[in-house]
């Protein structure tokens, strides 16, 4: 164990410092001082300040805990600056992949060293579901340009559709991060709704938002990409881990997912009026292109 977390530690301060560098250039380029940024700068000197102490008096989640929070404040700063970009074609892929491979290190930092036999154990279950949010959503906004872009679709839809599955899976994974709670006797709840969305797996708006995302995907898979639903697609984490292997159907899974969206957000979360309009114009879409 020691040796695993003396790994973890030389590990965490060798990626620490790419992106330090990372940071740097990406501020000179910009020419002005950006908020996330700069946060993500100050965690990493943090960082730097612990790995510089006795490793065996360093805690490796603390240590990935603030190079995790450090990667998430500079994709945010990049991830906005596509979109603002309305994704350019000619760079977008490179930098999709890019900031894919950042979001994924720290989950498979931990799985290499297996430490534990589940990364939550170091990382946390809002920060891994946090992790695979922020890819989820990147391939969600950046397919909702690609959809958009005809010519593309006609030359490129298997390239669509790896975007999507990955995407999809991204999202799906979130989603399953933590168990439902089970309601029983010795639980207790003041609201009856939050006691309903948590035992259905839903912690957050951001969950909602994951089922809503990962639906619509499915639309444009099954829209946009029918002559290449036979094939096999792989779904990768990062550089090199693999998490799906199976073809995904677009249909059986935005059906499911959108179904329980609908009926949790006219259900427990009638009151907060999320719009479930177009999942039920998808949802018919599904049953009448099917049929």
């Amino acid at each position: 164990m020691a040796a695993a977390v003396s790994s973890v530690v030389r590990r965490v301060e060798e990626l620490g410092d790419l992106a330090q560098a990372h940071i740097q250039h990406l501020s000179e380029a910009a020419g002005e001082d950006d908020h996330f940024l700069i946060r993500a700068s100050a965690a990493l000197e943090k960082l730097k300040l612990l790995c510089g102490e006795e490793k065996e008096c360093l805690n490796p989640s603390n240590l990935l805990e603030l190079y995790t929070q450090a990667i998430l404040d500079m994709t945010y700063f990049e991830e906005n600056k596509l979109v603002d970009e309305d994704f350019p074609e000619d760079s977008s892929p490179q930098k999709i992949k890019e900031l894919i491979s950042f979001l994924s290190e720290p989950e498979i930092l931990v799985k290499e060293n297996s430490m534990h036999p589940k990364p939550c154990s170091l990382l946390g279950d809002e920060l891994l579901e946090c992790l695979s949010w922020r890819r989820g959503a990147l391939l969600y906004m950046y397919c909702h340009s690609l959809t958009k872009r005809r010519e593309w679709l006609s030359r490129k839809s298997n390239l669509l559709q790896k975007y999507l599955v990955d995407g999809i899976t991204y999202l799906l994974q979130m989603l399953n991060y933590r168990c439902p709670i089970q309601l029983n006797e010795g639980v207790s709840f003041q609201d009856l709704d939050t006691a309903k969305l948590l035992s259905t797996g839903i912690f957050s708006d951001i969950h909602v938002l994951a089922m809503m995302y990962s639906g619509e995907m499915c639309y444009w898979g099954l829209k946009h990409c029918a002559d290449q639903q036979s094939e096999n697609h792989e779904v990768a984490t990062g550089a090199s881990c693999t998490i799906h292997k199976e073809p995904l159907d677009f249909r059986e899974v935005g059906e499911k997912i959108l179904t329980k969206y609908v009926s949790v957000c006219e259900g427990p979360l009638k009151e907060q009026e999320w719009n479930t309009t177009n999942a039920k114009q998808i949802l018919n879409f599904f049953q009448h292109c099917c049929n």
